[in-house]
C-alpha cells in the first residue's frame, strides 16, 4: 500500500485577498502527508511542499517561498499521457529535475498571444554562502489543438542538476499525443542521460479514459546504462472529487541501470540487481476535497 502514486496526498490553505479590482495577495500552505498512516512526507516539516506568499497583478503573479519547481507539475504533467504520475509515466522515471524549490522568487507572465514564461531564481540556505542556488525558466505556446513546451533548469552545490525538457502535444478528436525530450546531468547519484517519451491519451468517453506510453534514456557516459519502458493506463472519474485508475509497467534495464518504478512521492518496486527489470500495476484512487 503507498499513499500518492498520482498525485501526493496533500492538505492545506490557500487564498487571496482583493487590494484593488485587479490586484491580489495570495498564498499557499501545502501539507504532504502519508494517507496509509498519517505521517509527515518530510519529519520536522509541516509545509513541505509549499509555503509561499505573493501578488497576483496585471503584469503577472509573483511568489515568494517554498514552491514546486517550474519543470514540475504542472509543467512535466502536461508533457505526458500519464500527467507524469503512477509507474505508468516513462517521462517521471527515467528523467530527473528538481520537484520543490525553496527560498524561491518567481514571476509567472500573463499569457499573451498564446504565450506564457516564468522565471524562478532560488536564494541559497543559510550556511551554503551567498548567491543564488538555481535558476528555473519555462515557456509555453498553445493554439487550438497545439502546444509547445520547453523548459529548463541549473541548480548548484554538491548535488546540483542541469536538466532541460521539451516537447510538444495535439489533440487529434478524442486523442491528444505527446512527445517529450529529456536530458540531464548532476544530482546524487549522478545523473547523467537523454531520452525520449512517446504516449498517447484516448478519451474512451466523457468520464473514461485510456493511455499508452513508450520511454527511452541513453547513458551518455557511454556505460550503456539504458534503460526501455512499455506503459498502459485506465482512469474512470466516479464523480467530480473521485478518480479510479489502473496502471501497468514494463521497465527493461540496460547493462547497470537502476531505473524502477516510481510513481509520485513513492519510492518505487526495488531493482533485484543492476540491469534487472522492474514490472508492476497500480490500482489506486484519488479523491479531492
Amino acid at each position: 500500500m503507498d499513499s500518492g502514486a498520482y498525485r501526493g496526498s496533500r492538505v492545506g490553505l490557500r487564498g487571496r485577498e482583493a487590494l484593488s479590482s485587479d490586484t491580489s495577495v495570495i498564498f499557499d500552505l501545502e501539507n504532504g502527508f502519508g494517507s496509509a498512516n498519517g505521517t509527515l512526507d518530510t519529519p520536522g516539516t509541516l509545509f513541505n511542499r509549499q509555503a509561499w506568499i505573493g501578488l497576483d497583478a496585471p503584469w503577472g503573479e509573483t511568489r515568494f517561498g517554498r514552491q514546486y519547481s517550474p519543470l514540475y507539475i504542472p509543467f512535466k504533467g502536461g508533457l505526458d499521457a500519464f500527467g507524469a504520475g503512477t509507474i505508468g509515466s516513462g517521462l517521471n522515471n527515467l528523467s530527473k529535475i528538481t520537484p520543490y524549490t525553496d527560498n524561491a522568487l518567481t514571476w509567472i507572465s500573463p499569457t499573451i498571444g498564446g504565450f506564457t514564461v516564468t522565471g524562478m531564481a532560488a536564494l541559497r540556505d543559510p550556511g551554503d554562502g551567498n548567491g543564488f542556488g538555481g535558476y528555473y525558466t519555462t515557456a509555453n505556446y498553445t493554439h487550438d489543438a497545439l502546444q509547445l513546451s520547453y523548459a529548463r533548469q541549473q541548480t548548484h552545490g554538491d548535488t546540483g542538476l542541469r536538466a532541460n525538457l521539451a516537447g510538444a502535444s495535439y489533440l487529434f478528436g478524442p486523442v491528444r499525443a505527446y512527445v517529450a525530450l529529456f536530458n540531464g546531468d548532476g544530482g546524487s547519484p549522478r545523473y547523467h542521460d537523454d531520452g525520449i517519451s512517446l504516449s498517447a491519451s484516448w478519451a474512451i468517453s466523457p468520464l473514461a479514459r485510456a493511455s499508452l506510453g513508450y520511454a527511452h534514456a541513453r547513458d551518455r557516459s557511454g556505460q550503456g546504462n539504458n534503460a526501455d519502458q512499455f506503459s498502459v493506463a485506465f482512469e474512470y472519474t466516479m464523480s467530480p472529487t473521485l478518480l479510479l485508475y489502473f496502471t501497468a509497467a514494463d521497465l527493461e534495464n540496460r547493462g547497470a541501470a537502476t531505473f524502477t518504478l516510481r510513481g509520485v512521492n513513492v519510492t518505487g518496486l526495488p531493482v533485484a540487481y543492476p540491469g534487472a527489470p522492474v514490472r508492476g500495476v497500480q490500482v489506486g484512487m484519488i479523491e479531492r476535497f
